[in-house]
Formats: structure tokens, C-alpha cells, sequence
């Protein structure tokens, strides 16, 4: 077993976050109307579709697709915020199963956040930080719901996840 942690280990981790928190908030709807200022956005259910749609731009760039306008990307029901998520895992997946992938390849991003000037950075760090992202907000909204009385049992420590061994 090697030391490193691999993109399929981070995208299992990704997938098994988003499956505890599309379950929970089926379970208590309403969360969604939670108010939520966390990227930008108004309620819980806006801050879901930022990190899903994230997600799923940040794989079309990766795969050399054009990413998804954001302001096209649907505003609900969760359903169609989770599709958000299960297109964006199905690009990872089939970037991380092709073996002619060259994930130390460098990509040039013009991002309206970052300083200006360009950022060159490589693939690899491009997939690692659209997972981290996901589960860095996870656990920003398991306070939100736990302070509003919602605890969502959400343990997204890597520790406690299954996707590693």
C-alpha cells in the first residue's frame, strides 16, 4: 500500500459526503430555505448548488469541456442540483479510470477570485482542490444545520470515511 491518497480516494470520499447530505436534507427539506451567506449565496439550498455546480465545472474543465455557465445551472429542487453532482462524479471517474491521463500536465486559469494574472497550475492539484472544496463546505454547513437545530450526523472526516483504507 502506498502512502499517497488518490483521486479515486478523494472523489469515494467526495461521492460519500454528498450521499450523507443529499439524505439528509430529503429528510428535512426545510434546511433549504436556511438562510446561508457561505459562497455567495442566500439559503442552504443556493450554497448546494454553488458546491455541486462547482463540482461539475471544475470536471468539465478537467475532461476539456467547457464548463457550465453558473448562472444557467438549475436553482432546484434537489434533485436536480444532486444531477449537478452525479454528472461531475461520472467526468472524474472516467478521468481517473483512463491511464493516458496526464494529470502532472499543467493548466492556465484565469479566475475572476484569484489576483489577477494567471495561475498555471497542474491537473492533479486542479482535481484535488474541486474535492477539498466539496468537504471543506460540507463541514461549514454541518454547523449551520447543527446551530439551527438540524444536526446532520455528518462525520466528513477522512477518518471515519470508508473510501480510504
Amino acid at each position: 500500500m502506498t502512502a499517497a491518497i488518490t483521486l479515486a480516494e478523494l472523489l469515494a470520499w467526495n461521492d460519500e459526503a454528498s450521499d450523507v447530505w443529499k439524505k439528509h436534507l430529503d429528510a428535512n427539506p426545510a434546511l433549504l430555505e436556511l438562510p446561508c451567506d457561505i459562497g455567495g449565496t442566500s439559503s442552504v439550498q443556493g450554497f448546494v448548488r454553488h458546491i455541486w455546480g462547482v463540482e461539475l465545472r471544475w470536471s468539465q474543465r478537467l475532461a476539456g469541456l467547457p464548463p457550465m455557465d453558473k448562472e444557467k445551472a438549475p436553482q432546484g429542487p434537489l434533485e436536480a442540483l444532486f444531477d449537478l453532482h452525479t454528472e461531475a462524479t461520472k467526468n472524474f471517474r472516467a478521468l481517473i479510470e483512463d491511464e493516458r491521463q496526464d494529470w502532472e500536465a499543467t493548466m492556465t486559469l484565469e479566475l475572476a477570485h484569484i489576483a489577477p494574472g494567471k495561475l498555471i497550475v497542474s491537473r492533479r492539484k486542479v482535481a484535488a482542490h474541486a474535492l477539498f472544496h466539496s468537504q471543506r463546505h460540507w463541514a461549514q454547513l454541518a454547523t449551520l444545520v447543527r446551530t439551527a437545530g438540524f444536526p446532520s450526523g455528518f462525520f466528513g472526516d477522512v477518518l471515519l470515511s470508508s473510501a480510504l483504507k
